[in-house]
């Protein structure tokens, strides 16, 4: 698990775009480059521990969707894609919810298939351990998680079936990269700190 420095470089396009931004998206914590690097390295590992399995990526939207589409392109096996929708409520600030309920539902059946949820923070643990427990009623053949970002140290519940993490955070909250500030930001391409209004 790689920890990113406090600060890293801009990319070109948040160079471009930061005078354009929300007083509220802070300094690049995590820049697009090392972004790309890490999720390369996971995706090689995906390959590696799933060849000849074809696994099943079901990654949660919205926030996960462009991790999704960054790691499903760097794992050079066979796999499928698909997407649940979960609404959290009476959560914290910073992230974690005491209520996780289903929005939308997966389209195939994962029976005795090799599932791996894609992440795009794990926190508290409580919404993932909803999912793998949804999930793992469906008798999957394995089931395994993979996140962006990890907060092991705010985690509520233990037994989470986290194999693969990209980087570990802070207690902070981020826009970009997947990640939003009033439905906004998603398609910058570093993970920048959200300052407080």
């Amino acid at each position: 698990m790689l920890r990113p420095p406090p600060r890293a470089q801009r990319s070109p396009i948040d160079q471009l775009v930061a005078p354009l931004l929300d007083e509220r998206v802070g300094d690049v914590y995590i820049s697009a480059g090392e972004i790309r690097r890490r999720v390369g390295e996971l995706g090689e590992q995906i390959a590696v521990d799933y060849d000849g399995r074809e696994p099943l990526l079901v990654a949660s939207l919205k926030a996960s969707l462009v991790f999704l589409t960054d790691l499903s392109r760097a794992i050079g096996i066979p796999h499928h894609v698909e997407f649940v929708e979960l609404a959290g409520y009476n959560g914290a600030p910073t992230g974690g919810h005491n209520a996780i309920r289903l929005l939308k539902d997966l389209d195939v059946e994962i029976e005795d298939r090799d599932v791996l949820i894609v992440e795009d923070v794990i926190d508290t643990g409580l919404t993932l351990r909803y999912l793998v427990k949804t999930l793992a009623l469906r008798q999957p053949r394995s089931l395994a998680a993979a996140t962006l970002l990890d907060r092991p140290y705010r985690r509520l519940v233990g037994d989470l079936p986290v194999r693969y993490v990209g980087f570990v955070v802070p207690d902070e909250l981020f826009v970009g990269y997947g990640f939003d500030l009033d439905e906004r930001f998603r398609n910058l391409p570093d993970l920048h700190v959200l300052r407080a209004a």
